[in-house]
């Protein structure tokens, strides 16, 4: 025999994410659900307008849709004995009264087709596939944004999240609970990121179910506030929804490790000492930049030998240690950032191959030491590299 829901049971789904209904005798089926749906909808508009929802040219859409619906409720003999322990309004009592409708207007059909339900013939149909109040509720709520007239406040963050994932301080999961959505947390919904700016008092739902209102940052520059259960159901109902973690504690990079950081690797700084042309002529502008979890000294070892290093020894002129932080993601991003200026140049390897080496870069060594510095502070997002200028310029924003 099936075993009921204690109250403990609800709570915990409840906190899980998982809507509850009222406990139920006995299993619905989903047509029964979605009449019910539906009949809900009617009773909404019923308590904000004080009325029943009546025909007429004069009447929105949404209100003829209603009269309508609730017209073939009246007349669905099944419908109305599911429904009247619900009708504390009395809207059933009426009697179906269909209008006379001119052929170019909407139809029954066409009415319900502008909220996305489908109606089955006979004349009196079926309704199937009324999302819920709820569902309707949150795609409202993510769709209803405004433009976000201080956005200049939060561009900084989005960019500088953007960096930490380049780098790996933060990485995108699952969205799992709604415990998750506090204040300052970042989430992936509908393709943008979005910041909880803010966040309300706890409510209780009629459901006695907690929420708070909510006011969400998007990466394109809109908010919206939403309730904290409607970004729920969004992150959950979007497939490619993800929650982005907090950063990684501890320095990118450091002359000493705190206790508790955990070595990465070490970026590197070389220049050549090849009699390439290009190379020979600009000595003390190509660098190659690249990092490694070895020591450095054996990572060049045998420079001659190796394409990589342009067939010829090399010179460290610089070094910066890293802890915490994905090295082979902050070495892609360091590389995006100077590819701009990245060396085209073809060489011939100890066996008459020709090769077109990588991570050498036509840039001064104090730019290089400023991207650093940029990276550590978490500004480098607002600048790109100038190959004209020879330097890291302020990125334009349209």
């Amino acid at each position: 025999m099936a075993k009921n829901f204690t109250d403990d049971d609800d709570v915990l789904l409840a906190e899980l994410g998982v809507e509850v209904d009222a406990k139920k005798t006995g299993s619905r089926t989903p047509l029964e659900e979605r009449i019910i749906a539906g009949f809900e909808e009617i009773q909404r508009f019923t308590e904000e307008h004080g009325r029943a929802p009546q025909h007429g040219e004069d009447r929105d859409i949404f209100e003829r849709l209603y009269a309508v619906r609730l017209d073939r409720l009246r007349a669905l003999t099944d419908a109305r004995t599911l429904i009247e322990p619900m009708d504390h309004q009395g809207l059933l009592a009426g009697h179906a009264a269909m209008p006379d409708v001119a052929e170019d207007e909407l139809d029954d059909d066409a009415l319900l087709a502008e909220l996305g339900v489908e109606a089955e013939l006979p004349p009196i149909a079926e309704l199937k596939h009324v999302r819920s109040s709820a569902e309707k509720r949150a795609a409202e709520e993510i769709a209803n944004r405004e433009k976000c007239e201080d956005f200049e406040r939060f561009k900084p963050l989005f960019d500088q999240v953007q960096l930490e994932l380049d780098t790996g301080l933060r990485e995108t999961r699952p969205f799992e609970m709604k415990a998750e959505i506090e204040k300052g947390r970042f989430f992936i919904v509908g393709g943008q990121k979005a910041y909880v700016a803010e966040k309300g008092e706890t409510i209780l739902t009629d459901q006695g179910r907690t929420d708070a209102r909510l006011r969400v940052i998007f990466d394109n520059g809109t908010e919206s506030n939403m309730l904290m259960r409607s970004l729920q159901r969004a992150l959950n109902k979007d497939d490619a929804g993800r929650r982005i973690t907090d950063p990684t504690a501890g320095p990118l990079f450091a002359a000493d490790a705190a206790e508790g950081d955990e070595a990465s690797g070490t970026i590197y700084v070389l220049r050549s000492r090849s009699d390439h042309p290009m190379v020979a002529e600009n000595r003390d502008l190509v660098h190659k930049i690249g990092v490694t979890n070895m020591d450095v000294e054996r990572r060049i070892a045998g420079a001659h030998l190796q394409p990589t290093f342009l067939m010829a020894n090399v010179d460290v002129v610089a070094t910066y240690e890293l802890y915490n932080i994905n090295r082979t993601k902050l070495e892609n991003l360091i590389h995006r950032i100077f590819e701009p200026a990245k060396l085209d140049i073809e060489i011939m390897d100890r066996f008459g191959r020709p090769v077109v080496p990588r991570e050498w870069f036509f840039v001064p060594l104090f730019v290089i030491d400023e991207a650093v510095e940029r990276i550590k502070d978490g500004t480098i997002a607002e600048y790109q590299y100038d190959s004209k200028q020879a330097a890291l310029v302020r990125r334009v924003h349209s």
